[in-house]
């Protein structure tokens, strides 16, 4: 790496932590003051420093333009893959990253339980919102007025006797899920099978993915199951950090 490339990413990385004076920045990068300036002057031209007053200076707006634009193209899917692989090794259970398509859910990865016995399920396939955890997951968190359109749009179909099966059933459940940080689906979508599930957000903090841990009741118990969610939150919050979130 060529000096000036260093000490101009030098100089960078010590005005993340915050406005830095002239001096300040030639102490920590190891040059002279008029050496510190130039830099700082070619920074400047590219909108990467911005100067507050004749000898103090911050980042400026093109670095964060370029952040932005390296998070925005961040994947969903490829960023998570690992640690669904993590926590599906851990639990041996089936493992699903789902997305918002519309009015329903999409599947965008799994990761296959060990156990003989398990869901049907495959990357691709569709399923309802109100009767899903990760369909929960990712509804519960939209602004409320795209939230509420949404839920008296769709239909809900009676598909075992804990299906919820209207808009306002539908909406305090979100209440409960938004509160709680978590959603569930006890036997509300197939119903030998239930599940946990967990929002998993971008820089903006927008709710870009769920993931969840889907059981046969004939494996595990609803308790027991249960006692997967701090793995599972922790799971979400790990990929949501490496979508540049800081929340």
């Amino acid at each position: 790496m060529s000096q000036s490339l260093e000490r101009g990413l030098a100089a960078l990385t010590a005005l993340a932590e915050g406005p830095q004076t002239l001096d300040g920045l030639a102490q920590r990068l190891g040059v002279h003051k008029t050496t510190a300036m130039r830099l700082l002057r070619t920074l400047e031209s590219g909108r990467f420093v911005r100067r507050e007053d004749a000898h103090r200076y911050r980042l400026g707006s093109a670095v964060f333009a370029l952040a932005h634009q390296a998070l925005d193209d961040l994947d969903a899917r490829e960023v998570a893959r690992s640690f669904l692989t993590g926590l599906g090794e851990r639990s041996g259970h089936t493992v699903h990253l789902a997305m918002l398509d519309d009015d329903q859910v999409v599947y965008i990865d799994k990761v296959d339980s060990i156990h003989p016995v398990r869901m049907y399920s495959r990357i691709g396939r569709r399923a309802p919102l109100h009767c899903t955890a990760v369909g929960k997951a990712l509804v519960a968190e939209l602004p409320q007025q795209e939230r509420e359109r949404l839920v008296r749009r769709i239909g809900y179909p009676k598909l075992t006797p804990g299906t919820i099966d209207s808009p306002e059933r539908f909406l305090a459940e979100l209440d409960r899920v938004r509160a709680r940080g978590y959603a569930t689906d006890r036997s509300e979508h197939e119903e030998f099978t239930h599940c946990i599930a967990a929002p998993v957000h971008n820089h903006r903090g927008e709710t870009v993915a769920a993931m969840s841990i889907s059981v046969p009741k004939v494996l595990l118990s609803w308790e027991d199951l249960l006692g997967w969610l701090p793995d599972l939150r922790r799971t979400a919050a790990e990929i949501s950090r490496e979508l540049g979130n800081r929340q």
